[in-house]
């Protein structure tokens, strides 16, 4: 009889409950500290998570992200259960793979492209509506102009459908978010309890994407629909499925989750980077002027390294799983530690330098760069989302200036799922405002933005 040797990379010995507290008051500082001290891999404890260990080096990343789907799962995680059963990311192995192949077409090629009207007009009509001369914040904007892109081009949504969902799914998700990282609070206890305001949510929302399922259904021009539930409802239809009203809700909702915040913070990461570095923005904006693209593409690849907006991506052990020098048991997680890596001037030189130009005819390392995760399980968005921001930054910089500033970076917080500016304090410490304290200044005033008249200037603090 021969018994399996099982060896973990070190790792701190405190408690869970201690790892968890930890990692929430300030999990990059954290992070950053255990692999100082422990190296490129190491052992952590984690509440909810159990027993995980972190990787941040390119060729152990490869070796997650290359595994077999059967020995590596995504599936089993605190979004999933949130998200439910229809979505991604409760799904492993052919499943998967299947649904993913079937998502995957929309979000690249002439598909994606012709959505560039409609990211522009969403970006233009929140723009017009931006204040001159006084602060305000890019972060709500910029979510504004992420949710009804999503509603548009994925949801297919409009009229009063897109209104109600713009109103609901804002604080939907948000309290999704807190739940992901409190499971103890999903429970209902009532009519005010985490637990049970989010059923009504759902509910809410089951009965607006039930409607628009039918009316989809209904609609004599199926065929020639562009929008992606559209796209989900004629592959199920060809293969003579009954259409699942529930697993399609729960598709739209991951694909919401996973591109309207996150896309969101991104472009305000751009705005508060771009700001503190003059000279690259000068270049942009001289950039705008024509139809090249590719400094813009390069400083969105640069800030999602230095501002990623997902600090890690994990995986549910299945079977045992070798990487490195290291032999994982079943029932443990591995996680890619995607801000450790992104930092690290062996991967990235001058890796706490925010430079585009790294990225300037070249595209990022595969597993070096991964604000995307990679893989099987590597955001089926992200071509989507690059294209979002271009497009969305490209819209901004021929119609606004943005105003240099020397003030410190700003800082982050930890939702959850993704990572967002933190909010300013006030003198008092009290929250003062929206997630920002950049500077821009407006080019041209909301009735000449579209025109040729000579730009006029106009302090805003977005």
């Amino acid at each position: 009889m021969t018994t399996t040797t099982y060896r973990l990379p070190p790792g701190p010995k405190t408690p869970r409950l201690f790892n968890g507290i930890a990692f929430l008051a300030a999990r990059n500082a954290m992070i950053r500290r255990l692999q100082r001290r422990y190296g490129d891999a190491f052992t952590l404890d984690m509440p909810g998570f159990g027993r995980m260990v972190l990787v941040a080096r390119p060729d152990l990343v490869k070796q997650v992200y290359t595994a077999k789907p059967d020995v590596l799962h995504g599936g089993k995680n605190p979004l999933g259960e949130i998200l439910g059963p229809g979505s991604l990311f409760s799904m492993d192995e052919e499943r998967h793979l299947r649904e993913r192949r079937m998502l995957l077409p929309p979000f690249h090629g002439d598909r994606m492209r012709s959505y560039e009207q409609i990211i522009e007009e969403e970006a233009e009509r929140a723009m017009a509506a931006w204040p001159e001369g006084e602060p305000f914040a890019t972060i709500d904007s910029f979510q504004t102009v992420t949710l009804r892109i999503i509603l548009r081009t994925v949801f297919g949504a409009e009229g009063r459908e897109l209104a109600e969902l713009q109103k609901l799914l804002p604080p939907m998700t948000a309290l999704g978010q807190r739940l992901v990282t409190a499971p103890f609070l999903r429970r209902d206890y009532g009519r005010w309890s985490p637990g049970g305001r989010w059923r009504r949510m759902r509910a809410r929302y089951r009965q607006l994407v039930d409607a628009l399922i039918d009316g989809h259904l209904a609609d004599p021009e199926l065929d020639e629909r562009i929008d992606i539930l559209a796209l989900i409802l004629r592959a199920q239809l060809e293969e003579g499925e009954e259409v699942d009203h529930g697993e399609t809700a729960d598709e739209l909702l991951t694909l919401l989750v996973a591109g309207h915040e996150t896309t969101a913070s991104a472009l305000a990461w751009s705005v508060e980077r771009l700001s503190r570095h003059p000279e690259v923005l000068r270049r942009l904006q001289a950039e705008a002027e024509g139809e090249e693209n590719e400094l813009r593409l390069a400083t969105a690849n640069e800030v999602l390294r230095v501002r990623p907006v997902i600090s890690a991506t994990g995986r549910y052990v299945v079977k045992p799983f070798e990487v490195g020098e290291w032999r994982l048991p079943a029932g443990s997680r591995v996680v890619t530690g995607i801000v450790p890596l992104h930092e690290d001037g062996r991967f990235h030189e001058g890796g706490e330098r925010f430079d585009p130009d790294r990225y300037l005819g070249r595209k990022p390392d595969t597993y070096a760069w991964i604000p995307f995760g990679g893989g099987v399980r590597r955001c089926l968005g992200a071509a989507f989302a690059q294209f979002e921001i271009d497009v969305v930054l490209r819209t901004m910089l021929r119609n606004f200036e943005l105003q240099p500033t020397s003030a410190p970076p700003e800082r982050e917080s930890f939702r959850g799922v993704a990572v967002v500016r933190r909010r300013p304090r006030s003198a008092e410490g009290q929250a003062s405002g929206p997630e920002s304290t950049s500077v821009i200044t407006a080019l041209n005033s909301a009735e000449t933005r579209s025109s040729s008249s000579p730009r006029t200037s106009a302090r805003t603090s977005v």
